[in-house]
């Protein structure tokens, strides 16, 4: 447990920040999965709607730190190819 009062400060805001990141990051895999079940069910104007939706999401959470840079290119990236696949 914290000792000192900066110590015990810097838990409540590690314990705020973590709630806030959980949902980020919940929010996130929730749009990325949209575009896979829109993908796997073989509508591509779903699947292309769902990842132009998809695609700031993403990038906000590079932005706010939620994930590194290259792993949101990367899932872009990915994503992308399995929409464009799509016969």
């Amino acid at each position: 447990m914290a000792n000192t009062a900066q110590a015990k400060k810097r838990a409540k805001q590690a314990e705020k920040s973590r709630v806030r990141n959980a949902g980020q990051r919940s929010n996130l895999r929730t749009f990325v999965k949209k575009v896979i079940v829109a993908v796997n069910s073989g509508d591509k104007e779903k699947a292309q709607a769902a990842f132009k939706i998809a695609m700031p999401i993403i990038d906000s959470a590079v932005n706010k730190g939620i994930i590194h840079k290259n792993k949101a290119a990367r899932g872009k990236s990915r994503l992308n190819a399995k929409v464009k696949a799509m016969a």
